[in-house]
């Protein structure tokens, strides 16, 4: 019966608060109007995805909050940099495409959403087959150490999230 209401609870919390943070007040009005909208978006949607995604480890979904947060902070920095002092004829702007392990559904989606709100890469494409990711980066010198990174710092993290 829960699980009719609640088709996927984390969900309907992370969507509150968002939608307390969207607000930017927290009062008993946007709590009960973001916890509607979060019932509401999981139960419409929740005939796309019957099965809730497994998660395995999810103490370190914290450090990856962490990791990625910290590469916001200093992407914002670089950008900013690039932006204001760098010649725009200078930068090495270009598509990479960075080959994927990760098999689930969920992880592929987090790792492009990752990479497309860290300043200064955008996520432009998925494979039909989830086995690749096309990539904009601003400014990029070596693509294979853009590959490795990527790979390194969130990939392999989500796939020991996620898998």
């Amino acid at each position: 019966m829960i699980e009719r209401i609640f088709p996927h609870p984390v969900l309907a919390g992370l969507l509150t608060i968002v939608w307390i943070m969207l607000m930017n007040q927290l009062t008993p009005g946007t709590l009960v109007m973001g916890a509607i909208v979060g019932i509401a978006v999981t139960k419409l949607t929740s005939v796309y995805w019957p099965e809730r995604p497994r998660i395995r480890r999810p103490l370190l979904i914290a450090e990856y909050v962490v990791l990625f947060l910290r590469d916001i902070l200093i992407s914002n920095m670089q950008v900013a940099w690039l932006v204001l002092f760098c010649d725009p004829r200078t930068l090495n702007s270009r598509f990479i495409t960075v080959p994927l392990e990760a098999s689930t559904p969920e992880a592929v989606v987090a790792l492009a959403a990752t990479i497309t709100l860290t300043p200064g890469t955008l996520s432009v494409d998925v494979a039909d087959d989830r086995r690749s990711l096309v990539v904009h980066c601003i400014d990029v010198d070596d693509v294979d150490a853009a590959i490795a990174d990527i790979k390194q710092r969130y990939e392999r993290r989500l796939i020991r999230i996620l898998t």
